[in-house]
């Protein structure tokens, strides 16, 4: 059993796919988000979406920093979090624009007081003005609040986005196809709207993260971070404290290769807190005038490089073969775990976290596109015939058959 099954979280939902599987799909089954007619006005021409996500057990790494620093801003980068999940998901069925936004944060109000609640709330606002600058306009309506320390040790920072969206701006995926090629956009470097370097780990895989890098000091100072039933073998079982910095050579390297602007040496808080990447301004540009180019979109969430198995239209083989090299958050995350490639990327994006379906003659735009926001691009494989649905990942001489 891998250390991520035993900590008691399933990369692959098999659980939670398996209690909606007799929900209604929506009108585009394939789609990454699900969609409905219009309820709210009832325009035949228009679909209607209400998308739940979060910000995950990374709010627990937030929560370890702000107890051993006293730095409460790291808060705003949790608040990112719980948006760009929702955000990016919605992204990948064509929304981009005049988004409802509720939050909701479950807390445990011993441990969690009114200054962190204001720096999520106060985080929240600033992406979204933010945003706004880029033509991504989300509108935030507020949400609940509840203090439920009976339920949560500390905090759970969650949200829900709605919109009404034309259904001729809808991508479905329904238009993936065997002869298209899939391009990459990296989820790590620094982006022309990001103040940083993003280590690229977004918001799934945390448990994993957290508890294979971070040492055991972690678990006797902070028992209300983790399940007390886990075995003591898979809890914080790293070498690290948050505030131990790369060694220079590490640090250097990291700008190597990658649209960043690193300068000075990062923490293992700064990879493993990195705020999620949004790739709103790049799509937008994309979809408002190459809508036609995009044949799928899919956002390398929970399930990591596995996930567009879940959301392809028929049987096809999906190859990637020309993945963008991990960054360093998971270099360090492998060798403090052990585990094996397979895992690896079943668990995290690898450093891609966004797959762009399209035909070979419009790559190079798509690619330009999104490297002109400082965000790095490339062709990362492409849609072969099958009798069924698989993938295979390349990986040097290493072949990963899903």
């Amino acid at each position: 059993m891998s250390l991520y099954n035993q900590r008691g979280v399933s990369a692959q939902k098999e659980e939670v796919h398996k209690a909606v599987e007799h929900l209604d799909q929506g009108l585009y089954p394939h789609a990454f988000c699900k969609l409905y007619p219009d309820y709210l006005v009832g325009d035949a021409d228009w679909v209607n979406v209400t998308h739940a996500d979060g910000a995950g057990t990374k709010s627990i790494l937030a929560y370890l920093y702000w107890k051993e620093t006293g730095d409460a801003s790291v808060w705003k980068g949790i608040a990112q979090d719980a948006i760009v999940m929702n955000l990016d998901d919605l992204l990948c069925v064509g929304i981009y624009d005049n988004i409802l936004f509720s939050s909701t944060v479950d807390r445990n109000k011993t441990r969690i007081p009114g200054e962190v609640l204001e720096q999520i709330i106060n985080g929240s606002a600033e992406l979204f003005a933010q945003l706004k600058q880029y033509g991504v306009n989300i509108h935030y309506l507020g949400g609940e609040t509840a203090d439920v320390g009976d339920v949560v040790r500390t905090i759970a920072v969650n949200g829900t986005m709605t919109a009404r969206w034309p259904k001729n701006k809808v991508i479905s995926n329904d238009k993936i196809k065997a002869g298209d090629v899939i391009v990459g956009l990296a989820g790590f470097g620094q982006a022309n709207y990001e103040t940083s370097y993003n280590s690229g780990l977004g918001s799934n895989g945390l448990t994993s993260a957290r508890h294979d890098v971070l040492e055991k000091y972690y678990a006797k100072q902070f028992p209300e971070t983790f399940e007390a039933m886990l075995n003591d073998e898979v809890v914080y079982i790293g070498k690290h404290r948050l505030t131990d910095e790369l060694d220079a050579e590490r640090s250097r390297s990291i700008g190597k290769g990658v649209l960043s602007n690193v300068e000075g040496r990062l923490t293992i808080a700064d990879l493993l807190l990195s705020p999620t990447r949004t790739f709103a301004p790049v799509l937008k540009e994309i979809l408002q005038n190459h809508f036609d180019a995009v044949h799928g979109l899919i956002h390398c969430s929970g399930g990591g490089q596995t996930k567009c198995l879940k959301y392809l239209p028929g049987p096809m083989k999906i190859v990637k073969d020309n993945l963008f090299t991990p960054p360093i958050i998971f270099d360090l995350i492998q060798q403090a775990s052990g585990a094996d490639a397979r895992e690896m990327y079943q668990v995290f994006n690898m450093g891609t976290r966004l797959e762009i379906y399209t035909n070979e003659r419009d790559a190079d735009t798509l690619i330009n596109i999104s490297k002109s926001f400082g965000v790095n691009a490339q062709i990362i494989g492409r849609v072969e015939p099958s009798e069924k649905k698989e993938l295979l990942i390349k990986l040097g001489d290493e072949e990963l058959i899903i």
